[in-house]
């Protein structure tokens, strides 16, 4: 049996995005950028997928631009607050995305003040702390905090944020590349100026993301060259791309609800059964509706089995992540793992589900795991 439990890190192309891309790969193949009949159709599928971006988040298509990916989003937005807006100082916390770690550290280099929250041992971050942070500076600030770790689920307060981040007059960008689809975004009511996201986590193509930029907030571009993406990214469009974006987000927002259901279903499945069956699990994040319910992030005693826990469900014909996609096969340990001061002697395995995973696979899954870990007595009487 083959199980991919490793949505995080990617969705598999929904059937419909590829057929829509199709054509833009053959017959439509016009530049967008050229004026002629081509050239207008791919512009006009282009402004549609926008359309489709924008309403998702009820912004207006003037705020939404297409990028390579969730970091390269992240990477414009927290460079070129700095070249643009005169930001001299930048909020963020330890279990952030590389993308914007990386960005963040790349900043203070430069000269940029830096400064990370508190978290606790969920990954929740201290409010009390963001705002005691915010009020010790009149320093043009921005705030970067994600909507949701993408190793263990926690959610982040967004309206609380947004909500300090006004009455201290600083900038708040947040990483949407794990929520964007599952939850909903209205930026009409959310006082935010950045968000980020990627299609290929929603069940749209690979190489292809988004950035809003608030109107209130213009960045520079961050990419010189030609006048795409309103003179604000250089280079041709990634044509068949955009256009999948744009059907498989517009698919996500209209199955939201019951995506919802059927993937929360599972995951708290999957906890019943490895509560009930396993001798020594635990959680690294929340396992209710504080954190992500596409992700669980289990933690379990280190054996010889555990210890290659990945490779051991890969031999199975499970594909699990032992972290963040970016970090797997590496022999340095999950950043987000350390921030949270989870336990070393253990091995922490994330299961991240789709709408297209069943309670069969669950079960297979969990039978596998039971060969790797201690089950409980009764569990294994039959």
């Amino acid at each position: 049996m083959k199980v991919y439990f490793d949505n995080a890190a990617t969705t598999p192309l929904a059937k419909e995005a590829l057929d829509e891309m199709l054509p833009f790969l053959t017959e439509n193949f016009g530049n967008p950028s050229s004026i002629h009949g081509y050239g207008r159709k791919s512009r006009a599928a282009i402004e549609k997928a926008r359309k489709i971006v924008a309403a998702a988040i009820n912004a207006s298509t003037a705020e939404v631009f297409f990028t390579s990916c969730g970091t390269e989003s992240n990477n414009m937005v927290i460079k070129q607050a700095v070249k643009k807006l005169g930001v001299k100082r930048i909020i963020s916390s330890p279990i952030e995305h590389h993308c914007v770690l990386h960005s963040v550290e790349t900043e203070g280099k430069e000269g940029i003040k830096t400064e990370m929250v508190s978290i606790n041992s969920f990954g929740v971050v201290d409010y009390d702390h963001l705002e005691s942070l915010l009020k010790s500076s009149d320093e043009k600030t921005l705030v970067s905090l994600m909507h949701s770790n993408n190793e263990i689920g926690t959610l982040l307060d967004l309206e609380r944020v947004s909500a300090l981040c006004e009455q201290y007059n600083a900038y708040f960008h947040t990483d949407t590349v794990q929520t964007i689809g599952y939850y909903p975004m209205d930026v009409q009511k959310l006082k935010v100026h950045f968000i980020s996201g990627s299609g290929h986590k929603f069940h749209g193509p690979k190489g292809v993301g988004f950035v809003y930029i608030n109107s209130s907030a213009q960045l520079s571009p961050f990419i010189d060259g030609g006048a795409q993406e309103r003179n604000m990214r250089a280079g041709t469009e990634n044509l068949y791309g955009i256009i999948g974006l744009g059907k498989a987000l517009e698919m996500a927002i209209t199955d939201m609800a019951p995506t919802h259901e059927h993937i929360s279903g599972l995951r708290q499945y999957m906890k019943s059964r490895l509560d009930n069956e396993l001798a020594d699990v635990s959680y690294n994040g929340f396992t209710d509706d504080r954190g992500h319910y596409k992700v669980l992030s289990v933690s379990m005693p280190l054996n010889n089995k555990t210890d290659l826990i990945v490779f051991n469900l890969d031999i199975a014909g499970i594909a699990a992540s032992a972290g963040s996609a970016c970090t797997s096969g590496s022999e340095v340990g999950s950043h987000v793992l350390s921030g949270i001061k989870a336990p070393t002697d253990r091995k922490a395995v994330r299961f991240s589900f789709s709408k297209h995973n069943t309670k069969e696979e669950v079960d297979y899954v969990v039978e596998e795991l039971k060969k790797m870990v201690p089950v409980k007595e009764l569990a294994s009487v039959k």
